[in-house]
């Protein structure tokens, strides 16, 4: 049997090898963070490599790997002798990620407007369209409860605001945007979850008022209305976070 087995390898070289384990990590990393972001393993959460093991059916080296990954993101966070668990949520560190978030993102669209052609213009009101069609489709209660439409509206979401900045020329800036993006949608995601509140908000029309600023090369005023879009979404969160608090 081992012999059988060890044929079976023996045309697997180093690179192949290399290039399946890197995708295994990959994985488990992306299934990992996703299921952190979504809220299936609670703030401070410890994650215990033995049943990490278990649930993703993998093996111990993958699994660090995704950690150690998602400890640069600062989605998880560890200490000698205790190892990884679940970052916290808080109020602080949710404005600092919005207020960072402005930061980057405003400059990142501001030079997307300067460089961004024809092509750009196009897939923005093409990711415009396609968050419009589902918002259209998903009452607010239907969005919280059906995980399926939820996590598209989430998608969508996604891309659109990546479409804004797409054009700015700086891969450091999409690269920050990112990370701060994932920070951000972990609080938006619980609250969405969590949320007894009314929120009286047309968030459709801050997305149109934005694309319109953009697309009429508007750069201060459609960076202008990006940063009250995002401290809007801040204040909705904080919310949120302090009738969480309050109920604990």
């Amino acid at each position: 049997m081992l012999r059988q087995k060890d044929r079976r390898t023996d045309g697997i070289g180093p690179e192949q090898k290399g290039q399946a384990a890197m995708t295994l990590s990959n994985s488990v990393y992306e299934r990992l963070r996703a299921d952190i972001v979504d809220g299936r393993f609670a703030p401070h959460q410890p994650l215990r490599l033995e049943q990490l093991k278990q649930h993703y059916g993998v093996g111990f080296s993958p699994l660090r790997e995704a950690l150690n990954r998602l400890q640069g993101e600062r989605l998880v966070t560890s200490a000698q002798q205790r190892g990884f668990r679940v970052s916290s949520l808080s109020v602080a560190e949710m404005w600092d990620a919005v207020d960072s978030r402005i930061f980057v993102e405003a400059e990142a669209l501001k030079r997307s407007i300067r460089l961004g052609g024809d092509d750009w213009e196009a897939a923005l009101v093409a990711a415009f369209h396609a968050l419009s069609i589902i918002v259209k489709r998903l009452g607010q209660a239907d969005r919280i409860a059906d995980k399926e439409g939820f996590d598209e509206l989430e998608r969508r979401h996604r891309d659109f605001h990546a479409a804004l900045i797409s054009a700015c020329g700086s891969d450091w800036l999409l690269d920050f945007a990112e990370k701060l993006n994932t920070e951000t949608e972990r609080y938006r995601v619980m609250a969405l979850r969590r949320a007894t509140l009314r929120h009286e908000r047309d968030v459709e029309a801050e997305h149109k008022a934005i694309l319109d600023a953009t697309l009429a090369r508007d750069g201060d005023r459609a960076a202008a209305l990006l940063a009250a879009h995002y401290r809007q979404t801040g204040a909705f969160l904080e919310q949120v976070l302090a009738e969480r608090d309050s109920a604990a």
